[in-house]
């Protein structure tokens, strides 16, 4: 039994618009895919970029305010630096809960456009 191949007639022009065609289509896939990377990825760095920031003050509130209570419990009871630390500790505070208990107050740029505008 022999088996002879028979030659395959091809035409250059269908072969390369076959080429061209699966081209096309490759290229539409890998920008469907290169959107979604994309997509993802800013996502992501954005995620990372916000527990990043969030990190961050959080060392800083906690390293300032856990330096400044440490300080002040090494000082004697009658220093003037601790009485100052303490004093100024409670006005914040104050200041704060003042600050949430009243309404918002108009901001400042409105203030002085109302007075340029009487004028």
């Amino acid at each position: 039994m022999s088996t002879k191949a028979k030659p395959i007639e091809t035409n250059p022009l269908s072969v390369l618009g076959d080429a061209l065609e699966s081209a096309a289509e490759t290229f539409g896939e890998a920008t469907t895919n290169a959107r979604k990377s994309a997509k993802a990825a800013a996502k992501s760095a954005q995620k990372n970029l916000a527990t990043g920031t969030y990190k961050a003050a959080y060392g800083v509130s906690y390293g300032l305010v856990y330096a400044t209570v440490f300080l002040t419990e090494l000082l004697p009871e009658d220093n003037i630096l601790r009485r100052g630390f303490e004093e100024g500790a409670e006005a914040a505070l104050e200041a704060a809960s003042k600050k949430e208990a009243s309404p918002a107050k108009p901001s400042t740029k409105a203030k002085a456009k109302k007075k340029t505008s009487k004028s």
